[in-house]
């Protein structure tokens, strides 16, 4: 394969969608796998749907998935920079290299100056719906003299550009997903080249820069696929040999509508906020719209860039499962080494108010503790602070009824007095103690397995089954089993 050169192009006009993220991972796994060169350039010629911000949005929730570009825009020491031999990478920088290329279509006749007001255009577009058409332009400026135009834009008339598409012409090309599209140019439109702002449209812009930038492979997602033949068309009216094209299948919600912020989180910042992991995020997506030669689920990203190509992606489009995901991140949650789980748990248990910055730099260990305690139960790392929440709780939940049986044992009086025993002779529970005092209670009652273990982590923690107990009442503290101890009493074993 000649050298790959991919690109993610994307307009700064908010969040990242999940989707985007998607076509940034296919894009990147593509050129890792091929030893290419990705690019990300930020397409903004659309000036009404621009937001502040969302450019090092962008950015960041790249930088923080891993999907870092070798060419293009980059943000160091908090500015907008660029990188590359081929740049400018932002869009509204290169208006001058647009109209060069505008000039040579005009020239060529492959493009017209329009002149029709938007009230026209859409007393057109209103009639061809009544009468059943597909609303379009209807050429109404196509045959105007070249001289006419000049004057009427000599005296201050608004105008756009538009591209003159042959009439009733097949256009060909191949997709890697998709096999050879073939569109009839009678089922296309004269597109709008350059907006009465002096901007260019995408349909333009892309068209020049992907020529310009050496793209070999456009890889983007399915809703372009109708525009495709227009910018197929305008590579072989510039002499251009056109990139081969991907369109990815398009990222589904479970009822098989494209995903929407009205299903819930879609955006890359929801998932850094839930608290899930960039690398299982990554793993997820890529097997959303495609599928190993192997059964794996679990792939880290060397891996994903030597599996990962263009065959064994899907048509159709790929549902996002939010239960696959968690397993997913949970797997990672749990392989993840404590130290590093516990560094991305601080910032939601400080949230919760379970610790502050004091208990971060004093009592680090003991945090990793509770993490670790926890962690098996995680799906992502922001359930930390409920799953956490029995361990600063005084008040432990009893109104199980397996649980309140359990506690409600002939022995569990003796239990709990031998437990206090022990608790008064210390200042604070360590290590040692927590790893030795379930025998110290066995060999002061003579009580044994199931009935000594079951009572003591069900006053513990309110249920029969979790963690090791080793590290619960390590967590807990004295003074937090005492109180637990003494609710008991009170309220189980006195009534």
């Amino acid at each position: 394969m000649s050298d790959v050169r991919v690109r993610f192009a994307p307009s700064p006009t908010g969040f990242v969608h999940i989707g985007s993220l998607r076509t940034a991972l296919y894009n990147y796994l593509f050129s890792k796998h091929n030893n290419g060169k990705y690019i990300l350039r930020i397409e903004d010629t659309d000036r009404t749907r621009f937001v502040e911000g969302a450019l090092e949005n962008l950015i960041d929730s790249m930088e923080w998935a891993g999907i870092t570009h070798d060419e293009g825009v980059f943000i160091e020491n908090g500015k907008v920079i660029q990188k590359g031999e081929y740049g400018p990478y932002i869009q509204s920088e290169r208006l001058d290299i647009y109209k060069k290329y505008l000039d040579i279509l005009l020239e060529k006749g492959h493009a017209y100056y329009c002149f029709c007001s938007k009230e026209r255009l859409d007393k057109v577009r209103e009639e061809q719906k009544s009468a059943g058409k597909i609303p379009r332009y209807d050429g109404y400026c196509r045959s105007l003299d070249k001289k006419e135009a000049e004057t009427r834009i000599s005296n201050g008339e608004e105008y756009v550009i538009r591209l003159k598409l042959p009439e009733s012409e097949d256009i060909v090309f191949n997709d890697l997903v998709r096999g050879k599209v073939t569109i009839n140019t009678s089922d296309m439109d004269d597109q709008v080249l350059m907006k009465s702002d002096g901007f260019p449209t995408y349909h333009f812009a892309v068209v020049v820069d992907d020529h310009l930038m050496k793209i070999s492979h456009i890889v983007r997602g399915e809703e372009w696929l109708p525009s495709t033949p227009k910018h197929v068309f305008m590579f072989n009216a510039f002499g251009w040999e056109a990139p081969t094209y991907v369109h990815l299948p398009t990222v589904l919600n479970k009822d098989k509508k494209k995903l929407s912020k009205r299903q819930g989180d879609v955006s890359v910042t929801d998932f850094k906020e839930k608290g899930y992991l960039p690398q299982a995020l990554n793993n997820y997506l890529a097997l959303v719209g495609w599928s190993p030669e192997s059964n794996e689920e679990i792939f880290n990203m060397d891996e994903l860039e030597k599996e990962f190509s263009f065959d064994r992606v899907s048509k159709t489009g790929g549902v996002f499962d939010i239960d696959k995901l968690n397993w997913i991140n949970g797997q990672y949650v749990r392989e993840g080494s404590l130290d590093k789980i516990t560094d991305l748990a601080i910032p939601f248990l400080k949230e919760a108010g379970y610790i502050d910055d004091e208990d971060v730099e004093n009592r680090y260990e003991w945090i990793k503790t509770l993490v670790s305690t926890v962690k098996e139960d995680l799906s992502n790392l922001s359930e930390i602070k409920e799953k956490a929440n029995i361990y600063f709780n005084y008040n432990v939940d009893l109104e199980d009824e397996d649980v309140m049986n359990m506690l409600k044992g002939d022995q569990v009086q003796s239990l709990l007095d031998a437990f206090k025993e022990e608790l008064n002779q210390i200042d604070e529970i360590d290590e040692e103690f927590s790893k030795t005092i379930i025998k110290k209670i066995q060999k002061k009652t003579g009580v044994k397995g199931k009935n000594l273990f079951m009572p003591i982590r069900a006053m513990l923690t309110g249920s029969l089954h979790g963690p090791e107990m080793v590290n619960i009442i390590l967590v807990l503290g004295k003074q937090n089993i005492l109180t637990r101890i003494q609710y008991v009493e009170n309220n189980i074993l006195n009534n």
